[in-house]
């Protein structure tokens, strides 16, 4: 019982330790990152971030260069992918982000895994 009860109580400090994005902003050198209470909760720094693209309430994904960056919730970078073989990011939404390359669409999990394809219209 002991145990059960040590695992449910690390499990709700993790649950309650990840915040959900509500907001992503940039103004001047920083990108903020904002919870559903409207507290700001991260700061990064644009030089590393580049330009944000889009953001759903678990991960955000931006452009720096030639490369594609997604970060999760807590504002940690996880991912990194070349423009060159995703495209332009068109948006992003739920769990899934959308870019455009050349004459298709492809559709992106938020692990960078691509999950779909179709021909642009």
């Amino acid at each position: 019982m002991g145990k059960i009860l040590n695992i449910l109580v690390v499990a709700l400090a993790l649950i309650a330790g990840v915040h959900k994005i509500s907001s992503v902003e940039t103004s001047g050198s920083w990108v903020y990152l904002y919870d559903d209470n409207g507290h700001r909760y991260k700061t990064l720094s644009v030089s590393s971030v580049g330009v944000v693209k889009g953001y759903s309430s678990e991960f955000f994904v931006s452009q720096n260069g030639s490369w594609i960056y997604l970060y999760d919730s807590e504002g940690q970078r996880y991912k990194t992918l070349s423009v060159s073989s995703v495209g332009e990011v068109t948006g992003v939404s739920g769990e899934t982000f959308t870019s455009r390359n050349g004459s298709w669409i492809y559709t992106w999990d938020k692990d960078g895994k691509k999950v779909n394809t179709r021909a642009a219209r």
